[in-house]
């Protein structure tokens, strides 16, 4: 199993946070299946080999995954792309 730790800091409101994470969340689940579900100010993520959490913070979004073994090869990948969605959508 590989992890994803990725931490990048906005300057949006809680509101614009919130949008712009729900719109990077519909992205992940057209392209790659990815169930999302609210709890409070974190978003949960899941599908077949990853279990991760989108949490809002003040001026800064936390992104946490566990990949399962098929997908542990790709986390470079993995990692690149919701980093290229983070710069997108919180800019």
């Amino acid at each position: 199993m590989s992890s994803i730790d990725i931490r990048h800091d906005h300057s949006l409101t809680p509101a614009q946070a919130r949008a712009a994470i729900d719109e990077a969340a519909r992205k992940l689940t057209d392209r790659y299946g990815v169930a999302s579900q609210w709890e409070g100010d974190t978003l949960r993520i899941s599908r077949s080999g990853v279990d991760g959490a989108i949490a809002l913070l003040p001026q800064q979004v936390h992104v946490t995954a566990e990949l399962g073994f098929l997908l542990s090869a790709m986390q470079p990948m993995v990692e690149s792309e919701i980093r290229r969605l983070l710069s997108e959508k919180l800019a």
